[in-house]
């Protein structure tokens, strides 16, 4: 087997190999402990008929991993200078395809489709850089792709925010989007001396078991979302006032959102984030038919 590429050592040796120098932009961090990379597999709950999507690879610590438990394993890396590292790196693993491409601009479902022909178990698997996180899951999921699930790991205060629950500080529009598609769990703490370079925060690994149906059935999705955003729009202002103040036509329509809130036994004088995914529900549904009525 090939030695392992997330040691301290053979990191440096593939870095000044190639002469690569991190990029800020990019949130490049390299992972460099191996029985990390080995529970996050692990969290995976990859078998040998197994497809896995991985967004950021770098040099291939986390796909090699992968590589020896999946199917198949496509990567998409947005860096070209990557791509020579990788294509030495994860030489010995044939099951590994790297797409040179943002995968925010991607067409995921086609990109499936033709590399994971015949394979109906697909996880999405990776360290993901930090600085575009939130829409790199929100893309995935509402692409409403055929895959199983999400094992990511993310800097520890996105983690927190996704898996928090109502009535807490990190609770938000966020918790809500992604559990609305799925249950969400963080599983892991990992500490930043793991990295090379060290980033300035603590990460965490959260894992994402999609959901057969979303958590609550919506009239309008769209609407719905446009909901919870607005509600959590300014957190120290009740519910009442943010919806006013953000739905379109808010305003002209206080007394109708007062009077549908009375009538969920939902106080409107309370805030955003002690309401549960299953009010926003009830609200959002009996809002839109208002609007639809009046528009």
């Amino acid at each position: 087997m090939a030695k392992d590429i997330a040691t301290l050592g053979r990191t440096r040796e593939i870095l000044e190999k190639y002469g690569f120098s991190f990029k800020k932009s990019l949130g490049q961090n390299f992972l460099i402990d191996t029985n990390i990379l080995r529970r996050i597999v692990d969290y995976a709950e990859l078998s040998g008929e197994t497809g896995v999507m991985e967004i950021g690879p770098g040099i291939g610590a986390l796909t090699e991993q992968l590589a020896r438990r999946a199917k198949k394993v496509v990567a998409f890396e947005i860096d070209q200078r990557l791509l020579p590292i990788l294509a030495d790196t994860l030489s010995p693993y044939p099951n590994v395809r790297i797409i040179h491409q943002d995968v925010l601009k991607a067409d995921i479902r086609r990109v499936m489709e033709e590399e994971f022909g015949g394979i109906r178990d697909v996880m999405v698997v990776a360290n993901l850089p930090y600085y575009v996180t939130t829409p790199i899951i929100m893309k995935l999921l509402e692409d409403h792709l055929p895959i199983r699930g999400i094992v990511v790991m993310l800097q520890k205060e996105v983690a927190d925010r996704i898996a928090a629950q109502p009535g807490t500080k990190d609770y938000g529009s966020l918790s809500i989007a992604v559990q609305y598609y799925t249950t969400a769990e963080t599983v892991m703490t990992v500490p930043r001396t793991v990295f090379i370079p060290q980033p300035n925060v603590d990460s965490a690994v959260i894992r994402l078991t999609k959901r057969e149906n979303p958590a609550v059935d919506v009239i309008d999705e769209s609407f719905f979302f446009q909901v919870v955003r607005a509600s959590f729009s300014q957190r120290r202002k009740t519910i009442l006032n943010n919806l006013t103040n953000q739905l379109p036509n808010g305003k002209q329509h206080k007394e109708t959102i007062e009077q549908v809130l009375t009538e969920l036994q939902i106080e409107p004088r309370r805030r955003g984030e002690t309401l549960t995914l299953e009010e926003f529900a009830k609200l959002s549904n009996r809002l839109v038919k208002e609007w639809k009525e009046k528009a």
